[in-house]
């Protein structure tokens, strides 16, 4: 048996890539398909965006895209967030940092045009000027997460230089960000959603979260009992966020004990501490709603889910109509809509235009903790 000295093999926590990435087949073999074109020098048939509700490991495939592109000796990876930059010379001086020029050989200065170097008082280049020199000198790929922040000014410079260079060079673009990045793409008048592969990132099913549960635990040589998987899974909703926390909180109880096998007990005996753990994260999403004034139509869709897992777009309507009060306004109850669809308290169930629960759970929670009207 391995020693199992410090934080275990779980990561729950926010963006942190897990020991296994359950559930992702689909997207890792796309995104290897994309990398083997750009190592061979090709441009990527297309941007990609990853969407979803927060929690559901967006960021962590961010982390494992920037792990196997580092893993090529062929590909440039950068990864940002739009809080790291405020202007297209902002990102200019990300991508050309002062150590990139070192790499720089005498016969490559002014490659494209390009004199400027970073703490320069002179105009920086722009985003296609940049991306099309480090194109040029290596295959790149860039991945920006929480692209649902990007200033419109910005993303508008950023997303068309992209279109440009990636038409021709060896270049990938990746954007993640929670459901409303649809329309935030779109207050930059670009076509960018249209044209990129767009990866819907939920919850996992069942095989998937009993995978990210048990094969974490069979590399520390320890084992799982079919009934205390069972729990976790039913437990956890498929939620990544969830099946992390139950990984380290069963991991952690069988650890203190110096046992090799988690058993039914074992997550019994858990159930409370992870109860604790999420419902800290709800009072946060209660906390969100009570400042949109949406508490109320949260818990009318929360009736509604009760009975039905999936519902439609006029019983969703309905359900938050219900909650404001029949005398409530069309503009208002679209409004209400659209914030539950961008804070993933509906999701898209794949079948539009019906809705599932972002997470079950939460719709549990709210009836406990909003009193009836």
């Amino acid at each position: 048996m391995r020693s199992r000295i410090g934080s275990g093999p779980f990561r729950p926590g926010t963006g942190r890539l897990p020991p296994y990435l359950a559930g992702r087949e689909e997207e890792q073999d796309l995104f290897l398909m994309l990398l083997a074109d750009l190592d061979r020098g090709r441009p990527a048939p297309s941007e990609v965006i990853l969407y979803g509700p927060r929690g559901n490991g967006k960021t962590a495939l961010l982390g494992w895209v920037n792990q196997v592109a580092s893993e090529s000796t062929g590909v440039d990876v950068e990864e940002f967030t739009p809080s790291e930059f405020d202007s297209p010379a902002g990102l200019a001086e990300l991508l050309l940092p002062a150590g990139w020029w070192k790499t720089v050989k005498p016969d490559e200065i002014g490659v494209r045009g390009i004199t400027w170097r970073p703490g320069q008082r002179s105009a920086a280049p722009t985003p296609a000027q940049v991306l099309a020199l480090r194109a040029a000198r290596k295959p790149l790929v860039l991945l920006l997460d929480e692209a649902h922040t990007l200033d419109p000014k910005v993303g508008r410079s950023l997303l068309n230089a992209a279109q440009k260079v990636g038409k021709s060079a060896p270049f990938l673009l990746v954007l993640a960000g929670t459901p409303n990045l649809r329309d935030h793409l779109g207050t930059m008048g670009a076509s960018f959603w249209n044209r990129s592969r767009k990866l819907r990132i939920g919850r996992l099913d069942e095989r998937a979260t009993a995978d990210a549960i048990r094969k974490p635990l069979e590399a520390e040589d320890l084992t799982i009992t079919d009934d205390a998987l069972e729990h976790i899974v039913r437990d956890s909703h498929g939620y990544p966020f969830f099946v992390q926390l139950w990984g380290d909180a069963v991991w952690a109880r069988v650890v203190a004990a110096s046992r090799r096998e988690i058993v039914s007990e074992d997550a019994r005996a858990c159930q409370a501490i992870f109860d604790r753990q999420r419902d800290d994260y709800y009072r946060d999403r209660f906390r969100e709603l009570r400042k949109l004034q949406l508490l109320q139509p949260a818990r009318a869709v929360a009736e509604t889910f009760a009975s039905h897992p999936v519902i439609t777009d006029g019983e969703l309507e309905a359900a938050i109509r219900r909650g404001f009060g029949e005398a409530a306004g069309d503009d208002e109850v679209a409004a209400a809509e659209t914030e539950f669809h961008h804070l993933g308290f509906v999701w898209e169930s794949g079948a539009m235009p019906e809705w599932e629960p972002g997470i079950p759970s939460l719709m549990d929670y709210m009836l406990r903790a909003v009193p009836a009207p």
